[in-house]
């Protein structure tokens, strides 16, 4: 089915007005699903004093608005990592026909139908994909790729010739100096049990003992869960002592705040409580 054809023409009108800070703009909160003012200011305003970036990011995500491409959600959405007086945007169905090569949006649920928590998680990795964006710019070191999921699954055969998805939050790769340090990223608020983290470790191990990844990409990324606080890390690693001991390598736990210098350090050889061993 093609779409109506006056449909059509306002998606390619649109497209075709928008510069390249609108677009890219765009693609952000298309791949990372939900940014807030500041997200945007940090990814992509740059130049300028702090009162000026502010004022440039408000004026762009306004005009993003009235043009109907974005979605300002109301203030009781977006989960208590969002804050009060922060403003929350995600793509509206428009905004996802013009970014389309089709010019028509994808069937699926959109953002403020979804709940809290899920807006919660959705903010702590589009922070941690900006908090890495801004170590990279700053440190000897280069964001090669950022996939958020559903970009980031991995699909195998598992025991018994079931077919298994593997989940993780985001996949990351980052250049420092000679190397390539890969990474599948977790990012838990603390929300799952601990049996729940044991079956998703032993689902990256069975994946890392298939030899897809390294066949397809020559090494097995890292497992990097980040963890809000030292209790839960504790817990985790708790997890991951109780794995195969060939497979505590694969792992690494640290720290939501120390993530981005996490995941742009060429690792080293690991204990399971994300130390050097």
């Amino acid at each position: 089915m093609t779409a109506p054809r006056g449909t059509a023409a306002r998606v390619l009108r649109l497209r075709q007005s928008l510069s390249e800070l609108d677009t890219e703009t765009l693609r952000s909160i298309e791949r990372l699903r939900l940014l807030t003012t500041t997200h945007v200011q940090r990814l992509h305003v740059g130049d300028g004093s702090p009162a000026t970036r502010a004022r440039r990011t408000r004026a762009l995500l306004r005009r993003l608005t009235n043009l109907g491409l974005v979605v300002r959600l109301p203030r009781d959405i977006g989960g208590r990592r969002a804050g009060s007086h922060t403003a929350l945007f995600c793509l509206s169905r428009l905004g996802q026909a013009v970014l389309t090569q089709s010019g028509r949006p994808p069937r699926q649920r959109m953002l403020w139908q979804a709940k809290p928590y899920f807006h919660d998680h959705l903010l702590a990795v589009a922070e941690m994909h900006v908090r890495l964006t801004e170590t990279c710019r700053f440190d000897a070191a280069e964001l090669l790729s950022f996939q958020p999921e559903p970009e980031c699954w991995r699909r195998f055969t598992g025991m018994g010739s079931q077919p298994v998805t593997l989940k993780p939050d985001a996949y990351v790769r980052v250049g420092v100096g000679d190397y390539e340090v890969s990474s599948f990223v977790e990012v838990d608020l603390g929300t799952e049990s601990r049996p729940t983290i044991g079956r998703k470790c032993r689902a990256y191990v069975s994946y890392w003992r298939t030899g897809l990844e390294q066949q397809r990409h020559g090494v097995f990324p890292r497992v990097v869960w980040l963890v809000t606080d030292q209790r839960r890390l504790d817990g985790i690693a708790d997890v991951i002592r109780r794995l195969p001991g060939d497979a505590h390598q694969l792992f690494t736990v640290a720290l939501i705040a120390d993530g981005p210098d996490v995941l742009a350090t060429p690792p080293t050889s690991r204990s399971p409580d994300g130390g050097a061993a």
